[in-house]
């Protein structure tokens, strides 16, 4: 087997010679460059597996080097050597497509992860276990916006870049941090999923970075951070949104430093990993409102990564109910001697109708209850569960998203001088209790009788609590 060929465009002789050197020792050639020209020239003249070029150099910027090779040798990797502290211009080098970068003075441990990781990439064939791996779970659905989004996530893949998830609760943001990870050089290494908004406050530091035996009451043994558990592979930072102020500032010095100091320790400690977060929030609106560090978004948010609400896609929800449908059914022990039940095409149509303010997550459920109650083979519209309303209902994840007091006394009274609570709660996406909560602090709570005679005919015999306060 041929040693792997690394090109090193940099205009300082001593680097190039530092490079070289410790290449030498991983068993990977080298040819070098002094300018952009000239790196034209050597990627024409060999076939090379990797690229190494500084960012500023004397006929131009490295960046346009990146893009250069972006457009001509799109699976080559180019990784991008910036001066210290300048973590801008490693920003901009990875939205313009590098694959990671490494700061001057160059840490040489930094340099050999990061040599490593990119021959990994350079190998397009995944072995055969890994195949599998990565298949495990995979991005259910044909639909267009879909094949935009496994598109993106075989980019993503290719990077080390930073990528922040968003969509609503259900989605599949976890899914595609997982496919990222496991399509990327970093697959043999742990992926670490944390969920920011489940560890108490005061536990956040330590959790993340690990802290000394005595650095506080009940440490009674040194314990490894989550960072150190994810190093060699990816640390998916799930609802970052949720870290307090104190727990960013330490998390954006470990991503700018690439370090973790525990706490109770006295140095800090190199850490090599890969991270995704993610959130439901809209982290603009957080940081215009003082609840999120700017600086930490910039740095969290190099490539934005949108997962669409399942009501946009409906197209993709017989496949996916088919797909959860037969993963539910080979879990399920009642039913390890029948066949998996299939859709009757009128509750498919029903599915499609349903708005889904849970997403995937929720298509889940319906599913999981229909199976565990039909009685037959075939799942029917009645076996759903599912209660048909016209329009859209609204995804109310976020509590921020909610609509005010004033607006839902305007849902609720339609200029009739009557009520339809339970219409007035779909609409709204809420209970009818936390309708009820609501109008009882505008002191406008409706009486009972005061629904529309349509509607009390229907509602004859309902306990209490059903189009009542």
């Amino acid at each position: 087997m041929s040693k792997a060929l690394a090109l090193i465009v940099d205009d300082e002789a001593d680097l190039l010679d530092l490079i070289r050197i410790t290449l030498g020792r991983m068993d990977v050639e080298a040819v070098t460059a002094l300018n952009i020209a000239e790196a034209k020239r050597q990627l024409e003249r060999h076939r090379i597996d990797l690229c190494l070029s500084d960012l500023s150099l004397p006929d131009g910027s490295g960046l346009d080097l990146v893009q250069y090779i972006a457009l001509r040798y799109p699976d080559l990797p180019v990784a991008m050597i910036t001066a210290y502290g300048s973590m801008e211009s490693a920003v901009a080098a990875m939205k313009a497509g590098a694959f990671d970068f490494v700061a001057k003075p160059i840490d040489l441990v930094a340099l050999r992860n990061l040599v490593d990781a990119a021959l990994r990439l350079r190998r397009r064939s995944l072995p055969l276990g890994e195949q599998g791996a990565a298949s495990e779970n995979p991005l259910i659905g044909s639909s267009p916006i879909i094949a935009q989004i496994r598109a993106l996530i075989a980019k993503l893949a290719r990077t080390q870049a930073p990528v922040f998830i968003t969509g609503e609760s259900g989605t599949g943001k976890e899914l595609a941090a997982r496919l990222i990870h496991a399509q990327g050089p970093r697959r043999c290494g742990p992926f670490v999923p944390v969920n920011c908004g489940a560890i108490p406050p005061d536990l956040v530091e330590g959790e993340l970075f690990g802290h000394k035996k005595g650095s506080f009451t009940g440490a009674v043994a040194d314990k490894e951070g989550l960072f150190q558990a994810a190093a060699g592979g990816t640390l998916f930072l799930d609802e970052i949104a949720e870290l307090p102020l104190p727990a960013q500032v330490k998390l954006l010095r470990a991503i700018q430093e690439r370090a973790v100091r525990p706490v109770g320790a006295a140095h800090e400690i190199p850490v090599d990993v890969r991270l995704i977060s993610a959130s439901h929030r809209d982290l603009v609106r957080e940081v215009e409102e003082g609840r999120f560090r700017q600086d930490l978004f910039y740095r969290i948010n190099v490539i934005e990564l949108r997962m669409p609400a399942l009501r946009e896609h409906p197209e993709d929800i017989p496949e996916l109910a088919v797909y959860i449908l037969n993963r539910l059914a080979e879990r399920s022990l009642t039913r390890n001697q029948s066949p998996c039940p299939s859709l009757a095409p009128e509750a498919i149509a029903m599915l499609q109708r349903h708005p889904f303010p849970g997403n995937v997550r929720e298509l889940e459920n319906i599913l999981e209850r229909a199976l565990a109650l039909c009685e037959g083979i075939v799942i029917r519209p009645e076996d759903l569960y599912l209660q048909e309303r016209p329009g859209p209902r609204s995804s109310l994840d976020d509590p921020q998203t909610q609509p005010g007091l004033g607006q839902t006394a305007d849902l609720t009274d339609r200029g009739q001088g009557t009520w339809d609570l339970e219409s007035a709660a779909w609409a709204l996406g809420i209970s009818q209790l936390a309708l009820c909560y609501r109008l009882k602090r505008l002191g406008i709570g409706p009486v009972q009788g005061l629904w529309p005679a349509r509607d009390r005919r229907q509602n004859q015999g309902i306990g209490a609590g059903h189009g009542q306060c």
